[in-house]
């Protein structure tokens, strides 16, 4: 039975625990929203998370802070909104300023790898968890099931998730209206531009050219974290703002620690101009996913009622997990390459099967100690 109206303490507790255990990128983060929303808590069915997930994926940002804002704000309003996403992006940017402070004073990261060594394996096993309940939901009908079909081949040949995503929206709402031979409006979503902004590099106003660049990429940036690091190199490597292995050491910092890979930009405004750099980079890579969820959510439960729209979200939806699911076998093929891999991956996927109702906070502390042990011996 779906719930409204979580209290605002709830929500922050929830994603605050979020924001610290949430490793492995967005398909992880959206495996454990889906564990702790729908199977746990119960605060909505399966099927308007689904909802919830593909809007995500139509607009720019970073999918699973937008998933937790979307969430924040069905369960919330406006107070959910806001604390579902500040809560579940401070962890990553606390343990990251750090990280770009040790950086700053040492000239390198420490070594984490035998901490996180175990990890990936157990996100793995969380992520299938998650998907096979929403993959049942999301296939309704045949078509459907090609549909997801072949968006998860094309996605392993490495097609642009967007036009995965689009294209099967897109084919699917014409296939119908040719069906139906009538045309009705569907309220589209246009994402926000915004221009560069220039200045010279003195304390405030590299503030100032930080918060415009990151504005301007949070508004226009579709696809993975990956995609970030293309744009950063462009922006601030090329201006010569920041270092090639400088960029290489943010990718780093995003990978090992919990919540968005976007937090990436708090070490790297860290570097550029120290403690304000860092946050109000952060503030500007964010700030353009509340307003677009914001704008977009209460719109969802109206537009699927839509006949036309309802298709093109099915669709759309369909899309989004077989696009998690090769981000799954990718994530497999990199990680679980030995003994120790395969064996933090088969003994979490057992508890995630076996014990269901097991959060998956207990399963990231288990990897990272068997991990750990293993990485030693």
């Amino acid at each position: 039975m779906e719930q409204n109206n979580i209290p605002i303490k709830e929500i922050a507790k929830l994603f605050i625990k979020l924001g610290c255990i949430g490793f492995g990128g967005p398909a992880a983060h959206i495996a454990m929203m889906q564990q702790e929303v729908v199977v746990k808590r119960k605060w909505m069915n399966e099927q308007h998370f689904l909802d919830l997930l593909g809007a995500t994926n139509l607009i720019p940002g970073p999918n699973s802070t937008e998933m937790a804002i979307h969430i924040g704000y069905d369960k919330g309003g406006w107070k959910g909104l806001i604390v579902a996403g500040i809560c579940f992006i401070l962890p990553a940017v606390f343990i990251t300023i750090i990280l770009a402070w040790l950086y700053g004073k040492y000239g390198q990261l420490p070594e984490m790898e035998p901490f996180i060594y175990g990890i990936k394996p157990a996100i793995i096993a969380v992520i299938i968890g998650a998907v096979y309940p929403l993959a049942k939901k999301s296939i309704k009908s045949t078509y459907l099931a090609s549909i997801g079909i072949a968006v998860l081949v094309l996605s392993l040949f490495n097609i642009n998730e967007i036009y995965l995503m689009f294209g099967a929206g897109f084919l699917t709402l014409g296939l119908y209206y040719i069906k139906h031979r009538k045309i009705n409006t569907i309220q589209s979503i246009t994402p926000l531009l915004f221009l560069q902004i220039t200045h010279s590099s003195i304390l405030w106003e590299t503030n100032i050219r930080l918060f415009w660049i990151f504005l301007k990429i949070g508004a226009i940036l579709y696809g993975s974290g990956y995609v970030l690091f293309a744009f950063l190199d462009t922006e601030l490597v090329t201006a010569g703002l920041l270092t090639r292995q400088q960029l290489v050491d943010s990718i780093a910092v995003g990978q090992f620690t919990p919540g968005p890979v976007f937090s990436s930009v708090t070490f790297i405004g860290y570097q550029i101009n120290g403690f304000s750099g860092a946050i109000i980079s952060t503030i500007a890579i964010f700030l353009p996913s509340f307003f677009l969820v914001a704008l977009l959510n209460p719109l969802i439960k109206i537009l699927r009622k839509s006949k036309g729209f309802s298709v093109f979200l099915d669709a759309v939806n369909v899309a989004s997990v077989a696009i998690i699911i090769a981000i799954c076998f990718n994530m497999s093929k990199e990680v679980i390459t030995n003994w120790r891999g395969i064996s933090i991956a088969i003994v979490s996927a057992f508890v995630v099967i076996k014990f269901r109702q097991v959060n998956s906070a207990f399963i990231v502390i288990g990897a990272v100690i068997m991990g750990y042990i293993l990485s030693i011996t």
